[in-house]
């Protein structure tokens, strides 16, 4: 089993070598010299970081680009890639004028991410807030037992299980997962007072994960002018004392061939055969919330 798994790996290795000198990816053409404003757009559940990074980083250094402007359309996601996206962002800002703007959700890790513009444009109906974090975890002890299928676990800890859906959790387990939270919770107030540059009490009264309009944030301090994209891109671009009409940029994508899209397969079915690929519980900035207007 394991040479079988050992040499479909190896000629995986070698179908990517040539594969990267046979079928090359796609770019847009290069876009001509100037100065520009770089949309980076951070859309749907963040559950990685790693795309983001680099075109914010890409952005940065890029002499051309005068400032960024981050379209944000998302409720929210994972923890660690929230607050790798939000660092980032402010470390650019140092350097680089960016502004965020909402289009019609920036919920909880969502908004996370978009605290960290110095300045932040959201429609009057835009869907944020929503500062809290989730923890969810099903119990499926009984079903289990009716379908007497009889579960073993060995374990290092007495916390080692914590979160499996084969038992009940208990108390004690239920108030380490709750601290957990709690401080969780609290970095992401610290970061949106600091960020906004409000008082710490102020945020904290109205992070119970409740939803507010773009309307309601701005009154609250959460957002600082109600309008479009393209309202934000024009006052970006009068910000950073460009004239003429706004050039805007965005990061260039990649087109996969059809045989790097067959061997990113093999790769997963690989990795799960090896047992690479596990599955855990994960701390989100999410809500549960979405609009759509019909």
């Amino acid at each position: 089993m394991h040479n079988r798994l050992f040499i479909s790996g190896t000629l995986l290795l070698i179908a990517i070598v040539v594969s990267s000198c046979f079928f090359p990816s796609f770019e847009r053409e290069k876009i001509p010299s100037g100065p520009k404003i770089g949309i980076v757009e951070i859309f749907g559940i963040i559950e990685d970081s790693k795309n983001t990074l680099k075109h914010l980083k890409k952005f940065a250094n890029d002499t051309d680009v005068k400032g960024i402007l981050v379209r944000v359309d998302s409720p929210g996601g994972t923890v660690g890639p929230t607050q790798e996206i939000y660092g980032e962002i402010r470390k650019i800002s140092s350097k680089k004028k960016v502004y965020v703007s909402i289009g019609n959700v920036a919920a909880s890790g969502g908004y996370y991410i978009a605290s960290a513009g110095e300045k932040i444009f959201a429609n009057p109906g835009s869907i944020t807030g929503s500062i809290g974090v989730i923890m969810q975890t099903v119990n499926i002890e009984q079903l289990v037992k009716l379908m007497k299928v009889d579960v073993k676990t060995i374990k290092s800890g007495k916390f080692k299980d914590i979160g499996t859906p084969f038992k009940e959790m208990t108390e004690e387990e239920r108030e380490m997962l709750y601290g957990v939270t709690k401080d969780i919770h609290e970095q992401f107030i610290e970061d949106i007072a600091k960020a906004r540059r409000l008082e710490i009490d102020k945020v904290r009264e109205i992070a119970d994960g409740r939803i507010i309009t773009g309307r309601a944030a701005r009154e609250l301090g959460l957002v600082d002018v109600i309008g479009s994209i393209e309202d934000a891109t024009d006052t970006l671009w009068k910000d950073l004392m460009l004239t003429g009409e706004p050039q805007t940029i965005y990061p260039r994508k990649q087109t996969p061939s059809f045989m790097r899209e067959l061997l990113e397969s093999m790769s997963d079915d690989i990795e799960e055969r090896l047992g690479l690929k596990k599955r855990g519980f994960s701390f989100w900035f999410l809500s549960p919330y979405d609009t759509n207007i019909e």
